[in-house]
């Protein structure tokens, strides 16, 4: 077997339920989850109805590049939502969800033949960014998110040595689980370092669609070109229908940017057999075609967190994100693992506890004494949770 998969640890999902395994939740209550981060609205009906209508794709293979419509489809949602022009046919690719693309990038890019092969990743962070590293026969380096700064990424904890070792950056914006958007200045600073030490800025943006203020979150390819960069260079972003759309059962986003990079890449997911199906490429076409259900999508979530927040910050230390579906909440007494146990044991309730979601680094776990409620179910199931939040913290 391959050794580098020793080097992987557990998803906290299951490191969550190894911790809860001899807890009998409350039976008198139904069960509600707000751990999880998986879109719970209904899928719109434009594209149900384009699946429908695509099933006479299936007898032939479909392209890895994806069909000429899909990429046209792609860089039109890209001009709308960004003001960018990009190249259909060289700075975009289909991809099957951000999360396989996410792992697939470092398979592409690092070089594991290179001493101190590093990829740098945020603290919080999603899992797979990690586990794609090690795949890859990287070292992992965290930047940890700073409280005081609504947790944004502190990158100065990374110093100029691992920097130098660095080919591969993950970040994360609208992050999880913070919600924290990078703004211009923090990508300056991160695209001065990608020019110094030659590694390439792997930006996840599955959350853009979702925010609550009334300018749309900075994304990377935006930032690049106010910055004069208009190549991408050394840059690849990472889009997803899953939250935008809710179909995070369609598997289907895309990566744009550096077309040397996309070139690469599209080598890479040749031989990996990674192409997008045409039933779903259809499925695409329609839902980046429209914005009408994101703006719906985008209203439900923001009622949800007006309900929700006051109620859940008159006991906890929590606040209204950037961006994103998550509250990133301080738990009273810091023990946000015991917190999460006996919230489920006495009110039916899971919450994923945030050291989970971190690693020790530089002193301490950024995740500890948080816990990250993902508020994807629907409103009333939403304040139920947050009612019993309330009656659980007041009881302790």
């Amino acid at each position: 077997m391959n050794p580098l998969l020793d080097r992987l640890q557990p998803y906290p999902f299951e490191r969550l339920k190894a911790l809860t395994a001899g807890i009998t939740p409350n039976a008198d209550v139904a069960p509600i989850s707000l751990g999880i981060g998986e879109p719970r609205h209904a899928a719109p009906a434009l594209i149900e109805e384009a699946i429908k209508g695509a099933m006479k794709g299936l007898s032939g293979y479909p392209a890895t590049a994806g069909t000429p419509a899909l990429r046209q489809a792609i860089t039109g949602w890209i001009a709308r939502r960004y003001g960018l022009t990009l190249d259909p046919l060289t700075q975009v690719l289909p991809v099957n969800g951000s999360r396989e693309a996410l792992f697939a990038i470092a398979q592409t890019v690092v070089d594991a033949s290179r001493p101190g092969a590093t990829v740098v990743c945020p603290n919080p962070f999603y899992q797979i960014y990690e586990g794609a590293a090690l795949l890859a026969g990287a070292s992992v380096a965290f930047a940890n998110a700073d409280p005081a700064r609504n947790f944004a990424v502190d990158w100065r904890q990374i110093d100029d040595a691992t920097w130098a070792r660095t080919q591969l950056l993950y970040v994360c914006s609208p992050g999880n689980p913070s919600g924290a958007v990078m703004p211009l200045a923090e990508w300056q600073a991160l695209f001065e370092l990608s020019d110094r030490h030659g590694f390439v800025i792997a930006s996840d943006e599955c959350y853009s669609e979702i925010y609550f203020g009334d300018e749309p979150p900075l994304g990377g390819l935006e930032a690049a070109a106010k910055l004069g960069r208009s190549d991408f260079r050394n840059l690849i972003s990472f889009t997803s229908l899953s939250k935008r759309s809710n179909v995070p059962g369609l598997r289907s986003g895309f990566v744009a940017g550096d077309a040397a990079l996309i070139s690469k890449f599209l080598l890479y997911r040749t031989y990996h057999g990674s192409a997008m199906s045409p039933i779903v490429q259809a499925a695409s076409i329609a839902a980046w075609g429209d914005e009408a259900h994101v703006a719906d999508n985008r209203a439900r979530y923001a009622a949800k967190f007006a309900a929700v927040t006051p109620l859940l910050a008159s006991v906890l230390d929590v606040a209204l994100p950037d961006a994103g579906f998550y509250l990133w909440a301080a738990v009273p007494d810091g023990n946000d693992i015991a917190f999460a146990q006996g919230l489920l044991a006495q009110y039916n309730l899971a919450v994923l506890p945030g050291s989970l979601l971190a690693r020790e680094a530089h002193g301490s776990n950024p995740g500890a004494g948080r816990i990250r409620l993902a508020l994807v179910a629907d409103e009333a199931e939403c304040l139920e949770a947050a009612h019993r939040i309330v009656s659980f913290t007041k009881s302790r």
